[in-house]
């Protein structure tokens, strides 16, 4: 992880720094006797409110100039769940003042630094407001992107067990700076064995020491005992530094028990090995690589109109039309995780699905149509296109039930199957739903065939209903399984809007876009590594 500049007495969050360089061609001449000397300046939103810029830093002058290509380069955290706004604007300097207002402007371009990101394969070029165009380029300042893999075995390890051999496994946790330790891997446990070898285990660098190579390490050796209350069988530590020294016998360490130690006293010696047969780092490519690389995003957005969400006329409705023009919550979950996502897509066309009810002509029971009610017109232009379409099955539909998943995730499904040995695309799908899954079982058995395509889904609980059976499918307190079958990965994000409610009823866009896309970046990561695909060199 790359730390950032230290501030005492600050906070801040992890984020990949970024390094923005700049360039422009054929600028407007504001000089009779010359060229323009222009410099360019950086802003950055502050707040959704309009016009709420804030000047990030400038460029050095480029004298009489009217292609600058500047040498000062713009640092800037980028946050993959945030839609970074910035506005680039180019002044002619014409004196010593700082203030921009006393320069001539030669025009400026306001852009998200997704967007930016997304199309470094080809370049990022906008045209200026007074004529000419910039060029932008970024790119990732290094940080500890790697992989480690490792092996241990154990020898001569204490045996615990009254009826048999101990059942050993082993814990390495990081000292923290408050002076204790965190858990950051468990390996498997090997049954009734005093000489285990334990399967070879893969840690990013960062989760194991945050980039420190001198960082304590401790490993705990235990006894897996039915009941939960694991004997220690014994610790030691080290650190990555000495144990990048690869196999040896500075890598075979004694395991110690305190307690036994202090009971046996100058007798005890210890209580078995803990030896590293394999160490070997791999560079990790992070998704900022794959994505300068040309991966495209696409983006399809599902929505649940089963008749539980209520009459859309009904003000109590999750789906009403607020003649005040407030957008209800479905309009907030497509625009909050909308607007960061169509920042990736090339041409912000979008198939947008609805699910749940019955559609014209003849009233039949639909849980896969698009919200176009145009089969041969399914993609919506943008997110004006999206809640455009959203507006005209509401106004058409019936909403009716039950609440089926499964069709829209096969029907995203089949166009990732085409890209499972193409690293060129990844497919992310949005559902917002109002209550519990009818057809669960298949929703799982969909879930778990999607989690090798190359393929995320988002779901979005609006409204108050128990969202519990959510948590299953999320995958975060365990692998998603049917029928026998596990998940190659999580792929499932479930978030609740009603958490991200502020005082007067209004929503907290910026922190649902966080809570639903930040796992996005490491699940596309995970399913090129799971598939060996190294992101392409830039065109």
């Amino acid at each position: 992880m790359n730390l950032g500049t230290f501030v005492p007495g600050g906070a801040s969050a992890p984020a990949t720094e970024v390094e923005i360089s700049v360039r422009c061609e054929e600028l407007a001449n504001c000089d009779l006797t010359s060229k323009s000397d222009p410099t360019c300046v950086l802003f950055v939103q502050r707040s959704n409110k309009p016009g709420d810029w804030a000047e990030f830093g400038r460029t050095e002058k480029i004298q009489d100039c009217l292609s600058p290509r500047w040498g000062k380069k713009f640092v800037m955290d980028y946050r993959f769940e945030e839609r970074q706004l910035l506005k680039f604007a180019v002044y002619d300097i014409d004196s010593s003042s700082a203030k921009l207002d006393a320069h001539d402007f030669l025009g400026e371009a306001e852009c998200s630094l997704g967007e930016i990101m997304a199309q470094q394969s080809k370049g990022f070029v906008r045209k200026l407001t007074k004529g000419g165009k910039i060029h932008v380029h970024a790119e990732e300042l290094s940080s500890n992107k790697d992989l480690i893999h490792m092996k241990f075995d154990g020898q001569k390890l204490d045996n615990k067990d009254f009826f048999g051999k101990s059942d050993p496994y082993f814990e390495i946790s990081r000292a923290n700076e408050s002076n204790d330790f965190s858990v950051v891997f468990r390996s498997e446990v090997i049954q009734n064995n005093l000489n285990p070898v334990w399967k070879q285990f893969t840690i990013e660098g960062r989760t194991l020491c945050n980039g420190d190579y001198d960082r304590t390490l401790k490993f705990d050796v235990f006894d897996k005992d039915n009941d939960g209350s694991h004997d220690l069988i014994g610790s030691f530590q080290t650190n990555l530094r000495k144990l990048l020294k690869g196999a040896g016998s500075e890598n075979v360490y004694e395991c110690i028990n305190e307690k036994k130690r202090k009971k046996k006293g100058a007798k005890y010696k210890h209580s078995g090995l803990l030896v590293l047969k394999q160490i070997q780092i791999e560079p990790n490519p992070s998704f900022l690589e794959y994505i300068q690389g040309g991966l495209q995003v696409n983006f399809t957005v599902a929505i649940d109109f089963t008749g539980s969400n209520g009459r859309p006329s009904d003000p109590n409705s999750l789906h009403y039309r607020d003649p005040t023009g407030r957008p209800n919550q479905y309009v907030t979950a497509i625009q909050s995780v909308g607007e960061i996502i169509q920042d990736y897509d090339s041409d912000k066309q979008f198939p947008c699905l609805g699910f749940g009810a019955r559609i014209p002509p003849t009233g039949e029971v639909s849980h896969e149509f698009f919200l176009t009610l145009d089969p041969s017109k399914p993609f919506c232009a943008g997110i004006e296109g999206i809640l455009s379409s959203y507006y005209t099955s509401l106004n058409n539909v019936q909403l009716y039930g039950p609440t089926n998943f499964s069709p829209v995730i096969n029907h995203v499904a089949k166009f990732a199957q085409v890209y499972q040995q193409d690293p060129s695309n990844y497919f992310i799908l949005l559902i917002i739903t109002d209550g519990i899954i009818t057809d669960f079982e298949e929703t799982k058995a969909a879930l778990v065939n999607a989690s090798s395509l190359p393929m995320s889904v988002i779901i979005v609980g609006v409204g108050n209903e128990d969202f519990s059976a959510m948590e299953v499918l999320d995958g975060d307190s365990g692998r998603l399984q049917s029928r026998g079958s596990f998940a190659k990965r999580d792929i499932v994000q479930f978030v609740e809007l009603r958490k991200f409610v502020q005082s007067g009823q209004r929503w907290n866009k910026e922190l649902l876009a966080k809570a639903v896309l930040a796992e996005i970046p490491s699940q596309v990561c995970s399913w090129m590594k799971t598939n060996g695909f190294k992101p392409r060199p830039r065109a």
